[in-house]
């Protein structure tokens, strides 16, 4: 059984992780007015439909692209040696330092203790109609698995075919998709948990929501 007290312990000694901010394509580089220290804002909004600081700027033929932060942050390096210079596509032009939030930490927490079950090849997943009336009526934790379990449908090049969950039996902790999404192959679908472990996971949660201390 993974170690949370140690993993947690690991994390609090650093609460954060560095963003690398890399140029989508070629271009000239303008970075915007910031320097080592400023913090920087990360999209908003319902959908994170409002775009967060605006870093730098990308001209290529005339046509500009503003560059916002990812995520919200601290500057903790910039590339001035490439302003207005011409830069190839993924040149890395700052780094943000992101400290993680409670929701973050627990998310991080849990890839380590569940059982990932991770899409086997890019395409469309989908529960099967059974399981998703189940989730969408009780919630993923109503939702007993074991090996074998007919659990979801793959679309692929128009084709539909059946998925079933191999790995240990346990309930469904944790969804990482949205029925319909479009997910790249080694990307988790579900976290799964023994039912034995349950108690002890959700203490883990209860313990991060109620020590853990966000910073700005």
């Amino acid at each position: 059984m993974l170690n949370i007290k140690e993993l947690l312990e690991e994390i609090k000694a650093s609460p954060y992780e560095e963003v690398e901010i890399s140029v989508p394509h070629t271009g000239i580089v303008e970075f915007s007015d910031l320097k080592v220290g400023d913090k920087v804002t990360g999209p908003t909004g319902e959908w994170k439909e409002k775009p967060g600081t605006v870093l730098a700027k990308l001209t290529r033929e005339r046509n500009t692209k503003s560059i916002p932060a990812p995520e919200k942050g601290e500057i903790v390096s910039i590339r001035h040696d490439l302003e207005g210079k011409f830069v190839e596509a993924g040149e890395v032009l700052l780094r943000i330092r992101h400290f993680l939030s409670k929701e973050e930490v627990i998310q991080l927490i849990l890839k380590k203790a569940l059982f990932l079950f991770n899409a086997p090849e890019k395409a469309k997943y989908y529960f099967t109609p059974e399981i998703d009336t189940k989730i969408k009526g009780s919630g993923e934790r109503s939702v007993k698995v074991r090996d074998g379990l007919e659990l979801f449908i793959v679309s692929r090049m128009k084709r539909e075919t059946p998925l079933n969950y191999t790995g240990p039996e346990g309930v469904i902790y944790a969804v990482y998709f949205h029925n319909g999404d479009n997910i790249d192959g080694g990307q988790p679908l579900i976290g799964v948990c023994p039912e034995d472990q349950l108690k002890h996971i959700q203490d883990v949660v209860t313990r991060v929501q109620s020590e853990w201390e966000e910073r700005d």
